[in-house]
């Protein structure tokens, strides 16, 4: 058989472009998938939704929000509520028309095989989508993120078969975020840490950092490891953001916040103090009402 004649197994073309592409997910997908997932139909083993953001200048994915899409499963086939889906695209496109769908979610772990059917579906509103996959149910001890890119094999001119590729995920979040996010990721939690156990949690944090910072420096300086001239970098902006000021002034600046917080702490217990007894008094006038009308 001539060289010409045999036909070869091939990726897409996409396929070159998808080792380059990261996504970036903000708390606020996460968070919005986890909630899904707690108020699904008894019967739906997971849930699946559409992930919207846009694409920064350097090709990065930002995810930065997501909506359910109602959807039926079985063995050998899945339907989606397309009508749903376009009907809440339009109403989030009200609120924020920068955002625009980059791809969809689902629940449980890695790539199943009704995967391939949904992100053809998604590859009809979006060129080249991600699949971002949230394990809510923490199969290996912690709460997995990942992220996927689909890449076709094809037989010729004919699509046989698609392979999903995990590509970079950055999962970036203020202080207060990650806090929320540590609690919801543990298996088991006695309690939502209050606003002081969380500011006791970010303070530890901040000074297992600082002692990492100080090691580093110290065996920079001893010769032990090479210096590296981007962790410098990003220690010495660090250091440059720290306010200029006397130690006594920053000392008041954060004792005066902590008693603001403290203050509020107080005004909010008293106002659900106020509340529970009012919620008291009306039920037991409603009570007494009640007998006089007898």
């Amino acid at each position: 058989m001539a060289a010409s004649d045999r036909t070869v197994l091939q990726f897409s073309s996409s396929s070159s472009s998808s080792q380059s592409l990261s996504a970036r997910v903000h708390p606020l997908v996460i968070f919005n998938i986890c909630d899904c997932f707690v108020r699904r139909p008894d019967q739906a083993e997971r849930v699946i939704g559409t992930l919207l953001g846009s694409i920064l200048p350097d090709g990065t994915v930002d995810i930065r929000n997501s909506y359910a899409v109602p959807h039926n499963e079985s063995i050998d086939q899945v339907a989606l509520d397309i009508e749903y889906q376009h009907n809440m695209l339009v109403a989030h496109q009200k609120v924020n028309p920068k955002e625009v769908i980059v791809g969809w979610y689902s629940t449980g772990l890695g790539v199943t095989g009704h995967s391939v059917l949904i992100h053809e579906f998604f590859s009809r509103e979006v060129t080249n989508p991600i699949h971002l996959t949230v394990d809510t149910e923490f199969a290996n001890g912690v709460g997995t993120i990942k992220a996927y890119v689909s890449n076709n094999l094809s037989l010729g001119d004919r699509q046989i078969a698609a392979q999903f590729q995990e590509i970079p995920l950055d999962l970036r979040m203020v202080e207060a975020e990650r806090i929320g996010f540590d609690t919801l990721k543990a298996t088991t939690v006695e309690k939502i840490p209050s606003d002081l156990e969380g500011m006791e949690a970010s303070m530890e944090h901040l000074l297992a950092l600082i002692d990492d910072i100080y090691k580093y420096v110290d065996d920079v300086v001893e010769g032990r490891i090479a210096p590296d001239n981007n962790i410098g970098k990003f220690i010495s902006d660090a250091v440059g953001s720290l306010p200029k000021s006397p130690p006594a002034v920053f000392d008041k600046l954060v004792n005066d916040s902590l008693q603001d917080h403290l203050l509020s702490l107080y005004l909010s217990s008293i106002t659900r103090t106020q509340l529970s007894l009012a919620e008291k008094l009306n039920t037991a006038a409603q009570i007494l009402r009640f007998f006089f009308c007898l």
